[in-house]
């Protein structure tokens, strides 16, 4: 019996929980941040094809033509294992180069970001400046009366008719 009620506020629990996270995952930020998410993954592609194909080549070119990736420093040679000389143990190797890239691609993406957002901007102050002077354009409306003038305006109004 004991079991069976344990069961039971396990799937109710569950349910709840389920439940909980459907309103979460429905939530309008969530749906958003998922599209960006998606969006950005797709930019970094283009900036990585952009940097691995076009840039990286120039700068290449500049320096002799010399791929960044290919540079490292060899701490230890290819060897023989010890215990079985027929089989050759992997060289340790710190890969700067590899890094470099990686470090260009975070630059240049960088910049790409900045520059998207830099003229998101300033579209966006445009937008609004446009609305500013719009609104200046317009004449103001007349403000409306207060109690005071009203009443004023009913008493000359009733002294003008006697």
């Amino acid at each position: 019996m004991f079991l069976v009620n344990l069961s039971t506020f396990n799937l109710i629990i569950m349910s709840k929980f389920l439940n909980e996270f459907k309103a979460f995952a429905m939530r309008g930020n969530v749906m958003d941040m998922a599209v960006g998410v998606i969006i950005g993954a797709a930019f970094g592609k283009i900036v990585t094809s952009l940097v691995s194909d076009l840039l990286m080549p120039l700068i290449g070119a500049v320096v002799g033509g010399i791929n960044f990736t290919d540079w490292k420093w060899t701490i230890v040679r290819e060897r023989a294992s010890l215990l079985d000389p027929d089989i050759m143990m992997p060289a340790v190797t710190l890969n700067y180069g590899n890094f470099l890239q990686v470090l260009f691609d975070f630059i240049i993406v960088a910049l790409c970001i900045f520059i998207l957002i830099k003229g998101i901007n300033h579209l966006t102050l445009m937008g609004k400046k446009k609305e500013e002077a719009a609104a200046a354009a317009a004449p103001a409306p007349d403000p409306k009366p207060t109690k005071e003038e009203v009443l004023l305006t009913e008493i000359r109004d009733l002294l003008k008719n006697k």
